[in-house]
């Protein structure tokens, strides 16, 4: 059985201003890549995503986009031991639906772990990265708020 989740959430901005807010290099890293993102979400491109907590830009592979619907993406899965020694990736999807009154459902899932120990804590780890995500999301559209700030270094 391979490990997976999936985290929602609904941001109170219309799902094109929402898309944008992953897509975007420079609003991403507004709220989230407190590092910085290099490259638009584009089908086939390979972007640069940096976090202060996890220091090095690092390639963020983009499997697919549909325009205000979907996006997918691979990358390398923080696992420090890899089954059979050889590094792997997860695959992560953001799907965004309109909602009544100009909301935005935005559900987050990846899986792509082995059922490992280790492969069980990376998946908690980019659980709780991917909801804190949502949240920061929510702030930053919304409100103007930046919740990463300071929150890791």
């Amino acid at each position: 059985m391979e490990l997976q989740f999936k985290v929602s959430a609904r941001i109170g901005r219309p799902v094109e201003e929402v898309f944008e807010a992953v897509a975007d290099p420079a609003v991403l890293s507004q709220y989230f890549t407190t590092g910085g993102a290099v490259g638009r979400l584009e089908t086939g491109k390979t972007v640069q995503w940096d976090f202060a907590d996890f220091p090095g830009a690092f390639p963020v592979q983009v499997v697919e986009v549909e325009a205000n619907r979907r996006i997918v993406i691979r990358w390398a899965a923080n696992d420090t031991s890899p089954p059979d020694g050889q590094p792997y990736d997860t695959t992560t999807t953001f799907t965004f639906t309109a909602l009544e009154g100009g909301r935005t459902l935005v559900t987050i899932e990846e899986a792509g772990w082995p059922q490992t120990e280790t492969g069980l804590t990376s998946a908690f780890g980019n659980c709780q990265g991917w909801s804190q995500m949502l949240c920061a999301m929510k702030a930053w559209v919304e409100r103007g708020i930046n919740l990463r700030e300071g929150m890791y270094v």
